[in-house]
């Protein structure tokens, strides 16, 4: 659920990708593509949800991009001091009118930003040939499709795996993670890895009550055949949910064996440290890991029955209607290039993050990619494993920190799984109505 920004892209890269436009109006919520003249002066904004650097990495994309398409500006911004404020931003914009053509956002904030009735709806689009939107993976599509409507692109696309330390894994004598490897052996090799004298954990949570908190729940439900939600109604508090929650509580309490974060930020530098075995991560995570110089591997997470669903968290490109035909289009052409196959093995690859489509893999970045990275392979190949897709609901976000609650609860020894998950599903129900 990270990005970052690229900060080169070559002459022949530029070249791709169509004009926009600017002038004509169009009613907000018909069809964008309506009335749009690719060859009108237009002006769009563009809010990248990055950080100060990755801003000014941002800023030369978009001033590459305009200098190949002279009638299109973009302005180029954050659009808040961090992502994680972008969605309180844009609401206020919806208000007062103030929001951009683009922006940056989580995939949770997906069915939150398609009921405000400002997003393009980009299913016609996306349905074209040329755009190849079946070479981005089903659970990124489907994040960013809400009742049919199609709010934006996937900026990137990543899932959950098991990353682990062998040397810690050499020195308890432990074999390996396998994609065969059971919950259970799971549990095991964190209980015979965790070692207090030496501060070592054998895998991690966080407890913050977040969205990490909540989302790495997500794959040990669907393994066991539960969901999250029946039609709009909670169904987490399952007998799966149960389960899978009761699980991680074993091990946090009983075992001792999981270092619980209270921050989301603390666990994967203790990983890349050597305090912590086992990490359930992403792909994100292994720019800093190779800069730590650890020797690590990656398999695919655990399973149940030997299913071994994961969960991918893709972030989008939401594209906003402002009821102007050639601004609706100029955002089209410029996301549409941006997510190209050329423009993302140069982009995505090239600091660590998986290609946004299927058709990347034959490229001589991906192939860089995979040499550089280890496990990055392995990633791309667990996108398969992504089988099912966050539900995209307005009322996701408050459900997400109501469940991330009851886990924090339950981990920290405050409370039992199925009192708790029952609380979380009669607190989020009038959220989701």
């Amino acid at each position: 659920m990270k990005i970052r920004l690229l900060a080169t892209l070559t002459t022949a890269a530029l070249l791709l990708g169509a004009c926009g436009g600017g002038g004509s109006k169009t009613p907000a919520g018909k069809d964008a593509a309506e009335g749009y003249d690719p060859a009108a002066p237009v002006t769009i904004t563009w809010w990248t949800g990055q950080t100060t650097e990755a801003e000014k990495t941002a800023e030369d994309l978009a001033a590459q991009y305009t200098k190949a398409h002279p009638n299109v500006t973009i302005k180029t911004s954050t659009g808040a001091s961090t992502t994680d404020d972008l969605l309180t931003k844009l609401s206020a914009g919806f208000t007062g009118g103030s929001y951009p053509d683009v922006s940056y956002a989580y995939g949770s904030w997906a069915g939150e930003l398609a009921t405000s009735g400002k997003t393009q709806d980009l299913a016609k689009w996306v349905a074209d040939p040329s755009f190849g939107w079946n070479e981005i993976p089903a659970a990124a599509r489907d994040t960013a499709t809400y009742e049919g409507k199609v709010i934006g692109v996937p900026a990137l696309v990543d899932n959950l795996a098991l990353i682990y330390n062998k040397k810690l894994f050499d020195d308890a004598g432990l074999a390996y993670p396998t994609d065969q490897w059971s919950w259970d052996d799971f549990r095991a090799a964190a209980k015979k890895l965790t070692n207090p004298g030496r501060n070592v954990y054998g895998s991690a949570y966080s407890v913050s009550g977040s969205e990490d908190t909540t989302w790495h729940l997500w794959p040990m439900l669907w393994q066991r055949g539960g969901k999250i939600l029946d039609g709009k109604k909670p169904a987490f508090n399952s007998d799966a949910g149960v389960a899978a929650l009761e699980l991680l509580r074993a091990m946090a309490v009983d075992d001792k064996s999981l270092y619980l974060d209270q921050t989301d930020e603390k666990y994967a530098p203790l990983f890349n440290d050597g305090h912590v075995g086992m990490m359930m991560s992403g792909p994100w995570a292994l720019l800093e890991i190779k800069e730590a110089g650890l020797d690590y591997g990656v398999a695919q997470l655990p399973g149940y029955n030997g299913d071994h669903q994961t969960v991918s968290g893709p972030d989008l490109w939401v594209l906003f209607d402002h009821g102007d035909a050639n601004r609706a289009g100029a955002s089209r052409d410029f996301i549409k290039w941006l997510t190209s196959k050329e423009i993302d093995a140069k982009w995505n690859l090239a600091i660590g993050n998986l290609p946004l489509r299927s058709s990347e893999q034959g490229t001589p970045e991906f192939a860089e990619y995979v040499k550089e990275y280890p496990g990055g392979q392995k990633f791309f190949e667990n996108l398969a494993n992504a089988k099912q897709a966050r539900p995209t609901l307005a009322g996701y976000e408050e459900m997400s920190r109501n469940v991330g609650d009851a886990i924090s609860k339950v981990m920290q020894g405050a409370a039992k799984p199925k009192e708790a998950l029952d609380e979380a599903a009669k607190k989020s129900a009038g959220a989701l109505e």
